[in-house]
């Protein structure tokens, strides 16, 4: 059952009139549940960071980042945070943990001041952190109760299957639940469903990306396979995700559904970017920004030069080849994230494509470990095909275990968009190397590397191999 803003709001004053001085609220992922009255007519009694949180109801990310850099996470009392005026942050503070049963759900804020609080007063607050941690694990497990709706609004079928799955989520979720979501995908989860995810609505087991029994991978229009409800019985780790829902704030703020998918890959892997945020009053410094991977780039050519060996060289380009053969999945865990939707119904093909971003991020890891749909290029489209048709007859002997150099040498030729000079620059070889190589490749597989449609297969072709478990 959801907490009654004021239940928290109580709390937070409690601890407010036993320190004397003004406190926040925040989950998890730094949103502002509640805070106490501002009275000093101290310019300083406020700075950026609790002006921007108390004005947005958020932190960014990189103050987050920065926040926790001191241990608040793994804190069991009160840690002191000195002033780092280049960040925003003009006066130190005293964050509170809130855990319950080893879980940390949020943190009490208080900006420090002399003398301060004394042993006995912070202990006392700590004890109404509990109260609070209390408050946030049951909404916390309210979330993880929704599991079975989550997955059926998921896995169902077309038509009224679909209908009434939607329907019973959206009398789960309550208020909340024709709001802004994003679905994510992490892959694979081998592992028990956890109780609940900070940060995330509804949480559920499903079929793996690429998995026959995926929704996603049946013969519906949509791609939905009818009545399938339930995980593939007896597959293995590979056959099983973990699906997340998880609530925004506008379609740009895909930050709280990157940290959540971080948080569940090993050491708590950031994402693409999207979870960074500047730091208070645009300032950087002294603040250290999570994530630091992009988006796919495209590789856009244009013009052409013959070359040697029959070869076109394409004009500039970016090179995207990352030194792995094709098709030689690192089988590591990853994670995808939807782009947004509104409304419950769109939920199942958000689901497809958190699944295509999740393989993809496995399959190329410059786009991972949390890759956003928007940014994964051609596997919006390849990871949309079932294997069998995503294999041609012309690049079989290509991608045979017999000739990673000669598939890996394609690929990185046509990363670069056909540029020989750069191609054989990423190589490290020499370009007549290149060139006596691409020859071999046009010879098994009947392709003309001049032709425009032939290079469009077989780049295709090299791109669905990765995806291929």
């Amino acid at each position: 059952m959801a907490r009654v803003k004021g239940d928290y709001q109580d709390l937070v004053d409690e601890i407010s009139a036993l320190l004397g001085a003004p406190a926040t609220l925040e989950n998890r992922d730094f949103r502002l549940i509640a805070f106490g009255a501002h009275d000093s007519d101290d310019d300083l009694a406020m700075d950026p960071v609790r002006t921007r949180s108390i004005l947005t109801r958020q932190s960014t990310a990189a103050v987050r980042s920065w926040f926790e850099g001191f241990g608040i996470t793994r804190a069991t009392g009160p840690v002191r945070i000195p002033a780092a005026p280049d960040a925003g942050v003009f006066r130190g503070r005293i964050c509170l943990p809130v855990r319950h049963r080893g879980i940390v759900h949020g943190y009490v804020w208080l900006l420090d001041a002399e003398p301060g609080p004394d042993s006995e007063q912070l202990a006392a607050a700590m004890e109404v952190c509990e109260r609070i941690g209390v408050l946030l694990a049951d909404e916390a497990k309210a979330g993880a109760d929704l599991s079975r709706e989550f997955r059926a609004v998921l896995t169902a079928g077309r038509g009224w299957q679909r209908d009434m799955a939607v329907a019973a989520l959206r009398a789960a979720l309550g208020p909340g639940a024709d709001g802004l979501h994003v679905v994510v995908c992490v892959a694979p989860w081998p592992g028990e469903v956890p109780q609940s995810v900070p940060g995330v609505a509804a949480v559920c087991a499903a079929p793996g990306p690429g998995a026959p029994e995926s929704a996603g991978a049946g013969p519906g229009a949509d791609g939905t396979r009818p009545g399938d409800g339930e995980l593939p019985a007896g597959g293995g780790a590979a056959d099983r995700a973990l699906a997340l829902l998880v609530r925004l704030r506008t379609p740009e703020a895909l930050g709280p559904a990157v940290n959540a998918a971080g948080r569940l890959l090993p050491g708590g892997a950031g994402g693409t970017g999207a979870a960074a945020g500047a730091a208070p009053g645009g300032r950087s410094a002294g603040v250290a920004v999570p994530g630091g991977g992009t988006g796919a780039g495209g590789a856009k050519g244009a013009g052409g030069v013959k070359a040697a060996g029959g070869v076109k060289a394409a004009g500039a380009g970016r090179a995207g080849g990352d030194g792995r053969g094709a098709g030689a999945g690192t089988g590591a865990r990853a994670a995808g994230v939807s782009a947004p939707v509104r409304g419950l119904g769109e939920l199942a093909g958000a689901w497809r494509q958190a699944s295509a971003a999740a393989r993809a991020a496995v399959a190329q890891p410059r786009l991972g470990p949390v890759a956003e749909w928007s940014a994964i290029g051609p596997y919006r489209m390849l990871a949309a095909l079932p294997a069998e048709r995503a294999d041609d007859p012309a690049t079989r002997v290509l991608l045979s275990p017999a000739n990673p150099e000669l598939a890996r040498t394609a690929e990185v030729f046509l990363d670069c968009a056909g540029q020989a000079g750069r191609a054989a620059a990423a190589l490290g070889i020499h370009r007549q190397t290149l060139y006596y190589r691409l020859s071999r490749v046009e010879q098994l597989t009947g392709l003309d590397l001049d032709e425009g449609e032939d290079r469009l297969l077989l780049h295709m072709a090299l791109k669905a191999a990765r995806l291929r478990p």
